[in-house]
This record gives C-alpha cells, sequence and structure tokens, in this order.
C-alpha cells in the first residue's frame, strides 16, 4: 500500500507515521507538509528510505505535478488539524473543512478512483473528533465544521466509483506509553494535554473508554486504510480502541 499522509508532525499524525513505517503492508509513505519533519520527531531508522515528502505551502491547491504524484497511492489519512481554542470559526473552518475539501477535489480532478475495483478502492480516512456533529446545527463551532467535513467528505466518496472515505473520531489523547513526557509533547500540546497527562491517573479510572493513546490511532487509522473494515463508515472512539487492541497495539497505562 502506498500511504499519503497530513499533519505528520501532529500528536495522531507522526504516530501514524510511526505506525506505516513499521507496517510491512505499507511500501510507501507520502508526507505533505508545510516543512521538513523537525529534528524533534523520532523515527524509526527506516524513515528516509519509505518516505517522500511534498512541501506544500498552500493546502488549498494543488499543482497538476503533485496531483499525478499523489494519484499514484492507495489510500490518504488526513490528520491534520489545530484546536479551536481562541481560533475563530473562519480560520477553524479553512483548516479543517477547506483544507481536507480541497485535497478531496485535487484527487477527484486527477481520477483517484479510475479503474479502481469495489474491493480496492481509494481510501480517504478523515480524523474527526469524538463530539462531531453530523447535523451541523449544535452549539459548539467546532463539532458542526467537523461534521460538516465529515458528511461532505463522505457524500463525495459515496458519489465517486472507486472511493471510499471512512471517518475517525477519536476522543482525548491520553499519555504516549513509548515516548518521553518532554521533547515532542510539549511541541504538540496545548494546556488540555498537560491536563490530560496529569490527570491520567484518575481518568484512566473514571472515563477510560473516552481517551485514546497515539499508538492505538496508529494502529487503527492504518486498519482503516488497508481496508480491514470495509463495511463500516464511522468509528468512534471505543471502536478504535477495539481495533488497536485486537491488532496488538500498546494499551497499557
Amino acid at each position: 500500500m502506498r500511504l499519503i499522509l497530513t499533519g505528520a508532525t501532529g500528536a495522531a499524525g507522526l504516530n501514524i507515521y510511526r505506525a506505516a513505517l513499521n507496517d510491512p503492508a505499507v511500501e510507501r509513505v507520502t508526507l505533505l507538509l508545510r516543512r521538513d519533519i523537525p529534528s524533534w520527531a523520532v523515527l524509526p531508522s527506516n524513515a528516509p528510505e519509505k518516505t517522500n515528502t511534498i512541501i506544500q505551502s498552500d493546502f488549498s491547491t494543488y499543482s497538476s505535478e503533485t496531483v499525478q504524484k499523489l494519484a499514484q497511492h492507495d489510500a490518504i489519512i488526513w490528520a491534520q488539524g489545530t484546536s479551536s481554542n481562541g481560533v475563530n470559526e473562519a480560520d477553524y473552518t479553512r483548516i479543517t473543512y477547506d483544507y481536507p475539501m480541497a485535497m478531496l477535489k485535487a484527487l477527484l480532478d486527477g481520477d483517484v478512483g479510475a479503474g479502481r475495483s469495489a474491493d480496492k478502492p481509494f481510501r480517504f480516512i478523515y480524523v474527526s473528533g469524538e463530539s462531531a456533529d453530523e447535523t451541523e446545527k449544535g452549539r459548539q463551532m467546532w463539532a458542526r465544521v467537523k461534521g460538516r467535513a465529515e458528511n461532505h467528505i463522505t457524500k463525495a466518496c459515496e458519489d465517486t466509483p472507486g472511493m471510499q472515505a471512512f471517518i475517525m473520531r477519536p476522543g482525548g489523547f491520553r499519555p504516549s506509553q513509548l515516548y518521553p513526557a518532554d521533547g515532542e509533547h510539549q511541541h504538540q500540546h496545548g494546556w488540555t494535554g498537560t491536563f490530560v497527562r496529569v490527570a491520567w491517573p484518575a481518568l484512566r479510572l473514571t472515563m477510560p473508554n473516552m481517551l485514546i493513546s497515539p499508538e492505538q490511532i496508529g494502529v487503527s487509522s492504518l486498519a482503516l486504510a488497508k481496508g480491514l473494515y470495509p463495511e463500516q463508515r464511522l468509528f468512534r472512539n471505543a471502536q478504535l480502541l477495539e481495533i488497536a487492541k485486537k491488532l496488538g497495539a500498546n494499551s497499557k497505562a
């Protein structure tokens, strides 16, 4: 499988990237980034030989050359995103809705689904959030925007032969078991991430199914990209945890 990944410096994206590098079923990973992977990211030694990087300064438009390269892949995991804290609706919408829709349009313009069979479609995996609002009418701005993105990505892929959409709704990220609290953590998380890390001993007892580790989201997202769950389109946090457990992702606290 040849995989496209956005958001590879974020808490979700970086662990999806690691999982892809360690997965023998993934032949190649193409990262869409504004800049190269930073030095603080801890990666497996095979990263250089298994990775292509496309520096994309503008995620709202793609050159014909880039589209041709992307059309040669089998799946994309859209893990790019931002916290809604302190962000107005227009800016949040641009990152959360406009950017993935621009990517989807580029893939459709590149006929990425052409010639693909129903059992081997191009898969678009959108990393959303546990409380996303598919009605698009709720009070929480971020939930409405995420819900709109879910709806439109799903509809576009349903209407396009050779394409399938899968929506992931992870809950809050709990601490990683494999990487230290300093380094990556301070680059990826705001005050909410710090709160979860400090409060984790209590949270693991009171709401274990509402949180997910970075390693678990990496494993579960790749399972969807590889087509292991073709009949389902929406995956809530509890289901992502079940997939990760089934596939052996580290779940110990």
